[in-house]
């Protein structure tokens, strides 16, 4: 068994950003924003679900996204992926699916900010789920990647 050497730094980090964005919306999910909607008066929910979501958004373009972008592209660079080879079997087609999912997902996360800007609440919500749904799709296209 190797050390811990670059490569393994990469993925760890690649599966960090994984992991606090998707914990994130599974803890602001079923977690804070049930405990806000039952704990607070109706304008500091609304308030509070706003400010929420206002900081992990922001976390998500200031970290998350940079982080799974770079780290991504440095293993795929690193395994040897080229355009053709993603639309080869296994691996590639399996990455491909991966990646069209993070951009299914990256998009629904940006339309749920900006329906819940425009007071579209019911909008909003179900792109949401789409998220989060979608990036357990990820998450679990990912487990049937081998390691890099």
């Amino acid at each position: 068994m190797g050390g811990v050497g670059w490569w393994s730094l990469v993925r760890f980090l690649h599966v960090t950003g994984a992991m606090l964005w998707v914990g994130g919306q599974l803890a602001l999910t079923l977690v804070v924003l049930p405990l806000a909607r039952h704990l607070l008066a109706a304008e500091a929910k609304d308030r509070f679900g706003a400010a929420a979501g206002r900081r992990f958004g922001l976390l998500t373009g200031a970290v998350f996204l940079p982080l799974q972008l770079g780290t991504g592209w440095a293993m795929a660079w690193h395994k040897g992926v080229t355009w053709t080879s993603l639309a080869e079997p296994g691996y590639g087609r399996t990455l491909a699916a991966k990646l069209g999912l993070f951009a299914v997902v990256m998009a629904a996360a940006a339309g749920h900010g900006i329906a819940h800007a425009r007071g579209r609440a019911d909008l909003a919500r179900a792109l949401a789920v789409v998220s989060l749904v979608g990036s357990l799709g990820v998450v679990l296209l990912a487990t049937a990647l081998p390691a890099t």
